[in-house]
């Protein structure tokens, strides 16, 4: 090179007849920052978002009633099972409350994880033919399932206003933050298995067993005294199921409304509102929460390389 020449960067194109373009303000096609690119690009965000919701129910006679009759008719079943026949009940003031409080959370986690993990197959068409960053699409989906699920959250509610639910800012804090830990949860795990599931379709027969075990490994359904009672030589076991983030937020919803409506435990007996070592349970929920979303991120980018390819 002679001493006069001039360099070119790697961000320019020498033009023949005029200076150097200057690429700088340009990405590379195909390298983003991954979820961090979903914030940058808010208006495909809720193009897809509003996508989703308009097409849910398309065609349908009940449409948007859809989202208050299956949540209802879910919770009818398991009182059923677990309130009548089994009669659950008889320990768990105001049952009723305690159980739907704890489907509704159990179901916005169900809801976002699967339509996180099937999104990007979904969604075939775009991925094929033009560049976007792809975990647009499993954010848009956990959106989705939380649009979904304020209908649930406004039945809950107002069953709570009925019977003399008494709100606390405490409480309503942990509602919020349960609401953020299952989204994030969801999220994580819809990012990994959303990738997997474009290679490997039988992947969402995992994620099936994963939303089927859900239900039954957090205390949904039944108290976490059961639990406590059962693994009283096992206390190990325990200590894990307490850290599940599903039990986590499961629990902080059972604190922001069902324990708003029951009367304080008498002196000596066990408040089945406060998880054993919730503040340990908490924290070590959030990083497994954390940890999951980096893992579904460094995995998802891995794998996106040949989605149009695997579709």
């Amino acid at each position: 090179m002679g001493a006069n020449a001039v360099p070119v960067t790697e961000r320019q194109i020498p033009l023949t007849f005029g200076t150097p373009i200057d690429l700088s303000e340009y990405d590379v096609p195909g390298r983003g920052r991954g979820v961090l690119d979903v914030f940058r690009r808010g208006y495909l965000l809720r193009l897809l978002v509003r996508k989703g919701t308009a097409t849910r129910y398309r065609n349908s006679v009940l449409g948007w009633l859809w989202s208050y009759v299956k949540p209802l008719s879910q919770f009818l079943i398991y009182y059923f099972v677990m309130g009548v026949i089994l009669k659950l009940d008889r320990n768990i003031e105001n049952f009723p409350i305690y159980l739907f409080s704890g489907v509704v959370a159990v179901n916005l986690f169900n809801e976002a994880f699967g339509n996180a993990t099937t999104s990007i197959v979904d969604n075939r068409a775009l991925v094929k033919k033009i560049y976007l960053p792809r975990e647009l699409f499993p954010v848009a989906s956990t959106i989705i399932a939380f649009i979904h699920f304020l209908p649930q959250v406004a039945i809950l509610l107002l069953v709570c206003l009925l019977v003399g639910w008494t709100p606390s800012l405490v409480g309503i804090a942990g509602i919020l933050l349960a609401v953020a830990i299952v989204l994030l949860f969801a999220l994580g795990l819809g990012i990994f298995f959303s990738a997997l599931n474009v290679r490997f379709r039988d992947a969402q027969n995992f994620v099936d067993l994963i939303k089927m075990f859900s239900t039954w490994t957090s205390p949904v359904l039944y108290s976490w005294v059961l639990v406590q009672e059962a693994l009283e030589n096992h206390s190990w076991l325990f200590t894990v199921y307490t850290w599940n983030p599903l039990t986590v937020a499961v629990e902080l919803f059972h604190q922001g409304f069902w324990a708003g409506t029951t009367q304080p435990p008498a002196p000596g007996e066990v408040d089945p509102s406060i998880l054993p070592g919730f503040g340990v349970a908490l924290a070590v929920a959030l990083i497994i929460c954390l940890v999951v979303l980096l893992i579904g991120q460094l995995t998802f980018r891995r794998f996106e390389r040949s989605f149009a390819q695997d579709l």
